[in-house]
């Protein structure tokens, strides 16, 4: 099938852009690999305390010339989807003795929940938390004792400052090893039924504690199509998963042969034999491209769009919102998954998943099939499904038709001609809109802006009967500089509420909005942002603010706008608690969120 065209020209102007960076980064990597094994540059000294905890390992790896992989894990127990990584070490050293070689635990990494911090002061370090995973993924691999890596790690921050440490370390060849989700709990329209129903008072916290603890309920990703899962369709997609892997459950027998296919193919990707593969080759312009057809062919978390431009940087690559827009406006939405439908992930991969989509949109022109992955040449392979045939991982053709097409349609008959984003511009900024959930009659606002300057305000105003007209709820000083740019999740109820209520709302901040924003038109990631004396410090209440999703603007409509003085805010609050004081270097130094609102990159 002929690439579309506008594939091939966004991608022709990425590799343009890039090309000085990428030439930088790939000679860079060269370099590296060009120095062989990185055990052979170690003092035996060096290498004595490197080996002196690994018991029956420790001669195979002082004395033969076997790989040894470094796995960088995000384990802890809090987190539901990470809990199921506390196996994987032994499964992965167990692994790595059947092949002659061996394993060793790198290091770890921060690994917060944004379940745990929504709403709470603990957000306010949840972005940043990826620039730390990135140095403390980079802290583990520098001890140069590594042929390989493995990288665990699933939700939000966490993949994305993988990718950006992998990236870094780029020509040591890397598999991503995902847990999955977990089994289908209380469906998430109930569990937002409750939840909105709260917002009003008409249930108490029991009832909203039942609904919570019925649908998260167990080891495994939230099963919701949030930023998690969006990462494990991103891995797949970009060829760092072994074909079929995202969303397989954990703790079962196909779960673990997975891990234990991936060990053994990081072994055989190594310089150290016949098949080396840098994951440097892997992550390229192409790749990045698949990733941002992934995300709007399956409606997936806004949060990518600001990751995506930072984990690329460290591959020598230059993303901007606008490739986001124009590969949109030609990726059909083949996917409907909580919030953009009823269904969940585990649905959506019993309807065919991954390996249908893959194959759909190879077919139809919209996928780069000529990209280097973790398992080979080509993204056909993925298209591939695994079964476990007598206790023996193996691969079948994966699913030519949809099993379910009130979750899963075809490419030629979509749920929409277009992904789920778009950009907005004007005179209040440039920030981007997630419509793939929003009623096409509300993808125009046009109503009086009230101004708020933290979501709480917004929930006391809901609580006091203020809002009874059309209203643009502005969420100002929310930005990566302002407060490390928190999610606004907690706002989804109250909005919600309103829109049934009859009127029409819409949030515009600079700030983020989860991957489970839902159905209220938000702008959001407005940059400049208001801590940099950006628009927003500009609104006053009453001013007639107009978003508009159809032509992509975002403007504020009175005469005098621009002749403003923008407002300040007291951010000195911002500053201490809850490990804020850590993080003032992070604040005063990180990038506009157009950008990725990066700090290490």
């Amino acid at each position: 099938m002929t690439l579309n065209q506008t594939i091939a020209d966004v991608t022709a102007r990425i590799e343009e852009r890039s090309s000085g960076m990428r030439a930088t980064y790939l000679d860079r990597m060269a370099r590296a690999a060009d120095e062989g094994p990185r055990r052979a540059h170690l003092t035996c000294g060096n290498q004595a305390h490197a080996y002196a905890a690994m018991g029956q390992d420790q001669d195979r790896l002082a004395t033969e010339r076997a790989p040894n992989i470094g796995i960088v894990s995000a384990y802890n127990d809090m987190l539901s989807a990470h809990q199921p990584f506390e196996r994987f070490p032994d499964l992965i050293r167990k692994a790595a003795r059947a092949q002659g070689a061996t394993a060793q635990v790198a290091g770890g990494v921060p690994a917060m929940c944004d379940g745990v911090t929504q709403g709470q002061v603990g957000m306010e370090l949840s972005l940043f938390s990826r620039d730390v995973i990135a140095l403390a993924a980079g802290i583990a691999l520098s001890h140069n004792t590594f042929d390989a890596a493995l990288y665990l790690g699933v939700c939000d921050k966490i993949v994305p400052g993988l990718i950006i440490a992998a990236a870094t370390f780029g020509y040591i060849p890397s598999v991503f090893l995902p847990a999955g989700p977990m089994p289908t709990g209380l469906p998430n329209d109930e569990k937002a039924k409750v939840r909105q129903m709260f917002a009003t008072g008409e249930v108490g916290r029991e009832e909203l504690m039942k609904a919570e603890m019925a649908s998260y309920h167990g080891p495994g990703t939230c099963t919701f199509y949030g930023t998690a899962n969006t990462n494990q369709m991103l891995m797949e997609v970009m060829g760092l998963h072994l074909p079929g892997a995202s969303f397989v459950n954990p703790n079962t027998p196909l779960r673990d042969a997975l891990t234990v296919a991936g060990t053994e193919r990081a072994l055989e990707i190594t310089a150290l034999g016949n098949d080396y593969r840098p994951v440097s080759e892997i992550l390229d312009a192409k790749a990045f491209v698949n990733g941002i057809v992934g995300l709007m062919a399956t409606g997936g978390s806004t949060n990518l769009v600001l990751h995506m431009p930072a984990m690329a940087r460290a591959a020598g690559i230059a993303l901007e919102v606008q490739d986001f827009d124009d590969i949109s406006s030609v990726t059909p939405l083949m996917a409907k998954v909580y919030p953009n439908g009823l269904a969940d992930v585990n649905h959506f991969h019993a309807a065919g998943g991954l390996q249908y989509m893959i194959g759909e949109l190879l077919d139809a022109g919209l996928l780069h099939e000529d990209v280097k992955t973790v398992i080979g040449d080509g993204l056909r392979p993925y298209t591939r499904e695994p079964e476990l045939k007598d206790d023996k991982l193996t691969w079948r053709d994966g699913p030519t038709q949809t099993h379910n097409d009130k979750v899963l349609r075809p490419a030629t008959d979509p749920f929409q001609k277009t992904g789920g984003l778009k950009q907005l511009k004007g005179n209040l900024g440039h920030g981007m809109i997630k419509v793939s959930a929003v009623a096409p009659e509300r993808h125009v606002i046009e109503a009086k802006a009230r101004v708020f300057e933290d979501q709480e305000a917004v929930k006391l105003a809901f609580k006091a009967g203020e809002f009874t007209e059309d209203t643009i709820v502005v969420v100002r000083f929310q930005g990566p500089k302002s407060n490390g740019m928190p999610e606004l999740h907690g706002l989804t109820p109250t909005l919600a509420v309103l829109q049934d209520r009859g009127l029409k709302v819409a949030l515009v901040t600079d700030g983020r909005m989860s991957g489970a924003s839902g159905k209220v038109p938000a702008a959001i990631h407005v940059s400049p942002e208001a801590a940099d004396g950006g628009p927003l410090a500009r609104v006053r209440d009453g001013d007639i603010v107009r978003l508009d999703a159809t032509n992509g603007t975002l403007e504020n409509l009175a005469p005098d706008f621009a002749d403003r003085e923008p407002v300040t805010a007291d951010l000195t609050g911002n500053g201490h608690g809850v490990g804020r004081e850590l993080f003032a270097a992070f604040r005063a130094n990180v990038g506009l969120a157009s950008n990725g609102a990066a700090v290490v990159v």
